[in-house]
């Protein structure tokens, strides 16, 4: 399903952090919004999940209007977003952290908690393997009773990442998901994000790290002062006039 975004505004007092942007995320691509420092990407993502109350304007998805709607009601229709700091429970392990995701879509409720012992046991054999195949999907398999706030800032990263997927995403808001990560782990989870997109989850991303968000994105929206200044394939944006002088004039390798 489409995100649609329609004349999209944000002010904070006399600021307008957004102001009146639209554009579409399609299904099925990995579609990155880039732009300088406080151009307005945060707050774009807050506005579309619900964090963030628009001061004007519209988001729909699948056709339905989502504006105004709580994050969680949001996240319900499979709108799942990361945010830029890491959100993982540092004392849980890593599959504690998956299960503790997937039991908020779990099968089995108080009552049958109580008193149908069967049904429990065999809910749990399920979601334990769901947990593991997402943490085989993430590559942290052989880390997994690792409590999470021992492993490395990257590898916190991808916990985070799939605790995001057992939440069962149809569009996958990813928020930096490469930030405080080595050349080689940003590389890493470039490849990860592409692949799922390749199994069939929307991806709409926000990164610094251009080498990566040129290399897996389908589509680029580029934003500056809260304005949006561009919409093309990496290679458009890449050699857009406005978009150098605003944000890639530094080099390819410049950060948002």
């Amino acid at each position: 399903m489409t995100l649609e975004v329609r004349n999209l505004s944000v002010r904070f007092g006399g600021v307008a952090a957004l102001g009146g942007v639209s554009f579409d995320v399609r299904p099925g691509a990995v579609t990155s919004l880039i732009g300088p420092n406080g151009a307005g990407k945060t707050t774009a993502f807050n506005a579309i999940t619900g964090f963030q109350r628009p001061s004007a304007g519209e988001v729909r998805y699948g056709g339905a209007p989502i504006t105004g709607l709580r994050p969680s009601r949001i996240a319900s229709l499979g709108l799942v977003r990361t945010f830029q700091k890491t959100s993982v429970f540092p004392a849980l392990t890593v599959l504690e952290n998956v299960l503790t995701a997937l039991h908020l879509r779990g099968r089995v409720g108080l009552t049958t908690a109580l008193f149908a012992r069967r049904r429990v046991r065999e809910e749990e054999r399920r979601l334990g393997g769901e947990a593991g195949a997402l943490m085989e999907r993430v590559g942290l398999q052989a880390r997994r009773d690792e409590t999470a706030g021992g492993l490395s800032y990257g590898d916190q990263r991808r916990v985070e990442l799939a605790v995001a997927l057992a939440a069962g995403p149809r569009l996958l808001l990813l928020d930096e998901p490469a930030s405080g990560m080595t050349p080689s782990e940003k590389t890493e989870v470039g490849a990860l994000i592409r692949r799922i997109c390749d199994d069939g989850i929307t991806v709409f991303l926000v990164e610094h790290d251009m080498r990566m968000v040129m290399g897996i994105s389908d589509r680029v929206l580029v934003l500056n002062h809260g304005q949006l200044i561009a919409d093309g394939t990496p290679r458009e944006v890449q050699r857009d006039p406005e978009v150098i002088r605003a944000y890639l004039g530094a080099g390819s390798d410049a950060e948002a």
